[in-house]
C-alpha cells in the first residue's frame, strides 16, 4: 500500500456486514501498482446512518462504493445517478461531481463478464430481489435470455417479475422450470449454513455463479461443483465491475485489471 498521508485521496466501500469486503485490498493494490495517493477503507454502515454518511461523502468529496445489502437506498437518496442506475434503482459505485455525488451501476458488466467465463447460456434463475438481483435482471436483458426470479416472499417476487418486465426482460416468478444458469444475489452464500435456493431442483443446470465469494470458494459454490457444474463465486464479478468503477474514479487511467484479480486471490488464499 502507498504511505497514507494529509494529501491521500479518500475511498470507501459500505454496507452491512462489511468485514467479508476485499474492495480496500483490490483498489489499494491498484493506487500502489500506479503509484496514485489514495486510500481505500472498508466502512460498517447501517441503515439508519445511510443518508448522513452520503451527506459526509458529499462534503468531503470522497468516492466510492456500495454492498449489500444499501444498492437501492443509495440509488433513492443520490439526487445524481446515470442512466443505467436510474433505471435499475441501483447504485454500487459513486464519485463526486462538483457538489454532489454521482451513482452508477458497474454491476451489471461485472455479471456479464463473469457468466461468459462460464459459459453460461439462458433461461437463468436468480435467487434475491435486490440491488444485485436488479443488475442481474439488466444482465439478462442484455443477453436475451428468459429470467426467473425466487424470493422468500411470493409478493416480491412477482413485484421484481413486474418490474424486470417494464424494462424489457422476459422475466418471471420462478415456476419450477428448468434452467441453465443459477445466480444467487443474495448474501446467504456467506454463511455456510444457508443455501441460496433451498430445496429448489436445479437438474439440468449446467452454470452456478456466486455474487459473494469466500475462502475456496462458498458452500453453495462447492456443492454445485460437486454436482458437475460450472460454478465460480463473486470474486470474478468483483474484479470486472471494480476496474469498470476504477474508471469512474479516473477516468483517464486504465485500471491494472490483472494486479486487481491477484490481489483478491492473494486475500482468499490466506
Amino acid at each position: 500500500m502507498n504511505r497514507i498521508s494529509g494529501t491521500s485521496r479518500p475511498f470507501a466501500v459500505i454496507g452491512d456486514p462489511i468485514a467479508h469486503s476485499l474492495s480496500p485490498a483490490m483498489y489499494n493494490a491498484a493506487f500502489a501498482a500506479l503509484g496514485i495517493d489514495a486510500v481505500y477503507v472498508a466502512l460498517r454502515t447501517d441503515t439508519s446512518a445511510l443518508p448522513h454518511t452520503l451527506r459526509a461523502f458529499e462534503s468531503l468529496g470522497i468516492a466510492g462504493n456500495v454492498t449489500i445489502p444499501h444498492k437501492v437506498a443509495v440509488a433513492r437518496l443520490l439526487i445524481r445517478v446515470t442512466p443505467l442506475a436510474k433505471e435499475l434503482e441501483a447504485v454500487n459505485t459513486f464519485w463526486p461531481e462538483g457538489e454532489r455525488l454521482v451513482g452508477d451501476n458497474t454491476d451489471v458488466r461485472g455479471i456479464v463478464d463473469a457468466l461468459e467465463q462460464l459459459g453460461s447460456e439462458g433461461p437463468w434463475i436468480v435467487s434475491g430481489t435486490g440491488g444485485a438481483a436488479r443488475a442481474v435482471a439488466a444482465a439478462a436483458r442484455e443477453k436475451d435470455v428468459t429470467l426467473l426470479v425466487r424470493s422468500r416472499g411470493r409478493r416480491r417476487a412477482a413485484d421484481f417479475a413486474d418490474w424486470a418486465q417494464a424494462i424489457g426482460v422476459d422475466c418471471r416468478p420462478d415456476d419450477g422450470s428448468v434452467v441453465a444458469t443459477a445466480v444467487n444475489a443474495t448474501p446467504l452464500g456467506l454463511r455456510a449454513s444457508e443455501v441460496p435456493f433451498g430445496d429448489r431442483p436445479l437438474d439440468g443446470c449446467r452454470v452456478a455463479l456466486d455474487l459473494v465469494y469466500g475462502r475456496g470458494g462458498t458452500g453453495w459454490v462447492k456443492a454445485c461443483r460437486k454436482r458437475g457444474m460450472q460454478a465460480a463465486d463473486g470474486r470474478s464479478m468483483l474484479v470486472a465491475q471494480g476496474a469498470q468503477a476504477f474508471r469512474r474514479f479516473y477516468p483517464e487511467v486504465l485500471p491494472p485489471i490483472e494486479v486487481m484479480a491477484a490481489a483478491v486471490e492473494r486475500e482468499l488464499s490466506r
